[in-house]
């Protein structure tokens, strides 16, 4: 078997997982996509190894390990976006923006003065 092959097998799978996350606003259709490219890269660690006949397979080695790298990285990805969606209703990507902290002190962004917060406890005159 030629390595074209699975070489350009990878190639559209990255291009793919790309174009994903770039033209995506669903967190959860961005993770795939991060997913197929890791994939990719998957597929050519290992059509590499077995091309160059590598004794000690450091190719599967290495896919093995971006296998759980990716397990680990779904899984925490995965509640983060249950979390946001629990909290906002929506899983889009353009709307965590109002996730940002903002500077705590007299004047906000927008040029309005903020809320004083409420400690809870009432002052004495």
């Amino acid at each position: 078997m030629h390595l074209a092959y699975p070489a350009v097998l990878a190639v559209l799978l990255f291009c793919t997982g790309l174009y994903g996350v770039l033209a995506r606003r669903n967190a959860i259709l961005v993770l795939m996509s991060v997913e197929l490219m890791l994939n990719a890269v998957n597929l050519n660690l290992v059509a590499f190894d077995v091309w160059l006949r590598d004794a000690l397979h450091g190719g599967q080695a290495l896919t093995l390990f971006t296998i759980a790298v990716a397990a680990a990285e779904i899984g925490i990805g995965l509640a983060i976006v249950l979390l946001v969606y629990r909290n906002r209703g929506s899983s889009d990507i353009d709307r965590l923006r109002d996730l940002a902290e903002r500077p705590a002190g007299p004047d906000t962004a927008d040029g309005s003065a903020a809320a004083p917060s409420d400690t809870g406890a009432e002052a004495t005159a």
